[in-house]
């Protein structure tokens, strides 16, 4: 049986259970949540935890060296990269704003004492100045990941100019980031059974509201990931790329239906590649270099839920978030996409990245787990359809460089 499938039972089971329990046995709920249904969420969540630091670190580094061989970083470097900057940025405000619209986590439902006071927010101008770390070895034991963003990417720049002086430092960055990888996969196993436990527990404590304030969050979550795909990517793909967007849409759904069964952008690489060459007719060069890139760097669907997930935590903690902290969310998430790895289940990693920088409690990530496989697939797919559309959109402009890189190979 695959994972997805576990996982969709495993949370199923769960939904039920705890609804039982909160109605039919409230007294044994309370037992069994707390040797069952707690530890095993508790134990979930702390695995996710134990990831961040090291993933964030590892995969930033890796993923800048990527972008600073100088033959890369010219012309189609710089549009490549500034088209994922500039899309990762659109969909952080669409998810920030329809959260804030819809309000999906004010359904008045109580979170059984798991009430949370933050601390107070740093002013614009103190967010900015102390993204530059003045011990980067405290940073990391902090787990303060701005501060950890910005050195990675230093890091990894280093690497990418140093070149063969560096081979070694480069090969035990890969081999590290290797080993964080397989590590989330392993986890990921457990993850049917902390999705029961979080969802029970979750649930079973809040009833019939918890379970509507996380379907809330779902439909908030989808309708950004909609807006995003048909009006961004549709309108960018039109203006900038001079292509049909039905077409474009077209030509690319079948490496979508891959990246919504798979959950990863880089298992999809090799089918999302061959349709961009093939159906949208992307040079194999720009293809080449931007699609790979983009399952790197670029993950506007995760973005999204990460936009969404934050302001619903906060909404059901009941904590304003102040406007440093939003723009601290929006800065966060869009320096996290360089990160966020194209595997399944690293955007909850992300998450609680974000949380952390925020002083919004990580603890929030079980109201979302049970229901976050799913999104997982979508967001995948719309990760993807950002990387070829990026790929349409450099190849129009290449066209009459006389570059070489608009011939069809």
């Amino acid at each position: 049986m695959s994972l997805t499938k576990k996982i969709f039972i495993g949370l199923g089971l769960g939904a039920i259970i705890g609804l039982l329990l909160h109605f039919l046995a409230p007294d044994l709920f309370t037992t069994l949540n707390t040797y069952v249904f707690g530890p095993l969420g508790t134990i979930f969540l702390n695995l996710i935890k134990m990831l961040v630091v090291p993933i964030v670190f590892l995969s930033i580094t890796l993923g800048t060296a990527s972008l600073g061989d100088p033959k890369k970083l010219g012309r189609i470097g710089t549009k490549t990269i500034g088209f994922f900057l500039a899309t990762t940025t659109f969909a952080i405000i669409i998810a920030l704003a329809l959260a804030y619209i819809f309000k999906p986590g004010d359904a008045g439902f109580d979170t059984a004492g798991a009430s949370f006071e933050a601390n107070e927010a740093p002013s614009v101008v103190e967010t900015f100045t102390s993204i530059i770390p003045t011990n980067p070895i405290q940073s990391l034991v902090e787990g303060n990941m701005l501060q950890i963003i910005f050195f990675s990417i230093f890091v990894g720049f280093a690497l990418a100019m140093l070149g063969k002086k560096a081979e070694g430092v480069m090969r035990i960055t890969e081999q590290g980031n290797e080993i964080m990888m397989f590590l989330v996969n392993l986890i990921m196993k457990f993850a049917p059974y902390g999705a029961f436990g979080l969802l029970a527990s979750a649930i079973g404590r809040m009833g019939l509201d918890g379970a509507k304030a996380m379907a809330g969050y779902m439909l908030v979550v989808i309708a950004g990931l909609l807006i995003h795909v048909l009006v961004v990517y549709g309108s960018m793909v039109k203006v900038l790329g001079k292509m049909n967007p039905i077409e474009f849409f077209k030509g690319f759904f079948p490496a979508m239906t891959v990246a919504f069964s798979t959950s990863s952008s880089s298992a999809t690489l090799p089918v999302s590649m061959k349709a961009a060459q093939e159906n949208l007719k992307v040079p194999k060069p720009i293809s080449s270099f931007v699609q790979p890139l983009g399952a790197t760097i670029n993950m506007d669907g995760t973005a999204i839920m990460q936009g969404v997930a934050t302001v619903f935590i906060a909404q059901v903690y009941n904590t304003d978030l102040s406007f440093s902290q939003i723009l601290m969310v929006v800065l966060t998430a869009v320096l996290a996409s360089i990160g966020t790895a194209g595997v399944p289940g690293v955007g909850l990693i992300m998450l609680a990245m974000v949380l952390t920088q925020v002083n919004l409690p990580v603890e929030g990530i079980a109201l979302i787990i049970g229901i976050d496989r799913l999104l997982d697939m979508l967001r995948t797919a719309v990760n993807i359809t950002g990387d070829a559309a990026c790929a349409v959109i450099v190849a129009e402009s290449e066209k009459d460089k006389g570059t070489g890189v608009n011939e069809a190979s």
